[in-house]
């Protein structure tokens, strides 16, 4: 089961990095958004043991805490 559990983290984060590449043509404000999404849903999915309610909620607070963090 941890094996499971570490190959979805890192399928997560693999899968976070490609969509980043994706990014070009958007705002500070957007890409800080879709990082703190994409954060989000790692950290909540985690935390919460692989629930797919951990993840959302995780990603939902993480893209409002990327949506008002100020670009650089």
């Amino acid at each position: 089961m941890q094996t499971i559990k570490k190959l979805a983290a890192t399928t997560s984060i693999a899968a976070l990095v490609l969509s980043l590449t994706a990014c070009a043509n958007m705002s500070g404000q957007d890409k800080n958004t879709a990082v703190g999404a994409g954060i989000g849903a790692v950290a909540g999915s985690v935390l919460t043991g692989g629930s797919a309610v951990g993840a959302v909620g995780g990603a939902a607070v993480g893209g409002v805490i990327g949506n008002q963090v100020k670009p650089k």
